[in-house]
């Protein structure tokens, strides 16, 4: 099934937004929050690592995509 260059466009501008949401949630260091006392916590950094589990998630499934995308080759074994 063929698709339009708009939905390439789309996924391709999905995955450089999310990549940029992920290096910006691993540069807040939730880690580091977690330490200090509550009344300094700028986030909660709970909601950080859910934050950063789902733009992995978000992430793995446009490459899934992309992936599902790509012209399979042919091996060896599977005839012609």
């Amino acid at each position: 099934m063929n698709k339009p260059t708009g939905d390439d466009d789309f996924e391709i501008e999905l995955e450089v937004e999310v990549e940029a949401e992920l290096r910006m949630s691993e540069s807040s260091r939730p880690e580091e929050a977690a330490g200090r006392p509550l009344s300094e916590w700028l986030f909660d950094p709970a909601d950080a690592e859910r934050e950063d589990i789902g733009l992995r998630n978000l992430l793995s499934a446009v490459e899934e995509l992309e992936a599902d995308r790509r012209p399979r080759r042919r091996g060896a074994d599977e005839g012609a």
